[in-house]
């Protein structure tokens, strides 16, 4: 048997006896080299009445979205999938660390954000669905959660921890074959086989990372930059650092080399959504993968599935997160 397998099988028994799914309970480890040097505040300090109220439903949304958000979510995704531990672990996209980098300005809508605008993006992308309109109790509960994670936190825009560790360029360039063999190796026994995700007692366990459940062109993981830094502070699960930065270069250009659903900025024209959108070498949308055109609207998904999404101002910039 393989190792991947047992520790798939020693996983999923232990959350089997916990009775819940990884994703509601928070079970997820952290990177050994993540930085560590803030610590957000226990479940047990979020303070009683109203406004701990809010708080408990955004990490309840945050947690389970397709549950407690489902008007505004077009997938099976959670937002802990990329934001590990609720989103409390450094080196995996923390949300106390995104909390106090805002209001900022972000290219890839051409002007300054406010946090709920960022949040925004999250569902609109990631989640493959609908915004929130601005105020939205789903939008007040999330950030709430999030000045709660932050307490302590002084506003700084390079908090340490925030997003993923850098990963240096790989000793070899990127490639689609060694990343197959690794995600077989490494990813298949959780993620599938064919990449859409696993369940246990009925119950989402291991996301789907391509496909239509999974986030659209338009995410900011679609970046194979992103992917891979990633993949090798955070993956696999349990053993974040134990691929080397070719082997995690690798096998995000693999998953990033999927048919997964439209970004919602589509044209109708796929080579000028790309020029307009994914004009870099990070991303792989509007090139030919194996006789297939990646995004190809014939072959592609539907983007926005959650709900009818507005297409973003047309900056001519390229923003990879």
């Amino acid at each position: 048997m393989k190792k991947s397998t047992i520790r798939k099988i020693v996983i999923l028994a232990i959350l089997a006896a916990a009775g819940v799914s990884a994703w509601k309970t928070g079970l997820l480890f952290t990177h050994k080299t993540a930085a560590r040097s803030f610590q957000p505040p226990p479940d047990t300090a979020i303070p009683a009445g109203k406004f701990g109220d809010v708080v408990r439903f955004g990490e309840q949304i945050f947690r389970d979205p397709g549950t407690y958000a489902s008007h505004f979510v077009g997938n099976q995704l959670r937002c802990s999938n990329c934001h590990l531990q609720a989103g409390r672990q450094a080196g995996a996209s923390p949300m106390w660390a995104a909390y106090v980098a805002y209001p900022a300005y972000r290219s890839k809508n051409g002007h300054v954000n406010s946090y709920q605008e960022r949040l925004q993006g999250c569902f609109r992308f990631s989640m493959n669905g609908k915004a929130p309109e601005l105020g939205d109790p789903v939008l007040i509960a999330l950030e709430s959660y999030s000045y709660f994670l932050a307490k302590g936190l002084p506003t700084d825009e390079h908090a340490s921890g925030r997003g993923f560790p850098p990963l240096p360029k790989p000793p070899l360039p990127a490639d689609y074959a060694r990343g197959a063999k690794v995600y077989d190796q490494a990813c298949a026994s959780c993620h599938g086989a064919q990449g859409l995700g696993q369940s246990s007692g009925g119950q989402l366990v291991f996301p789907p990372l391509w496909g239509p459940e999974s986030y659209n062109w338009g995410a900011g993981m679609t970046s194979i930059k992103n992917a891979a830094e990633f993949i090798h502070a955070n993956m696999p699960l349990a053993l974040g650092g134990t691929l080397s930065v070719q082997q995690s270069w690798d096998v995000a250009t693999f998953i990033d080399s999927q048919v997964r659903p439209q970004d919602p900025r589509f044209t109708g024209d796929v080579e000028q959504t790309r020029k307009k959108y994914h004009n870099t070498p990070f991303s792989m949308y509007g090139q030919t993968v194996n006789g297939v055109l990646l995004g190809d609207p014939a072959l592609t998904p539907p983007a926005g599935s959650g709900g009818h999404v507005e297409p973003e101002p047309d900056t001519g910039t390229i923003d990879e997160n």
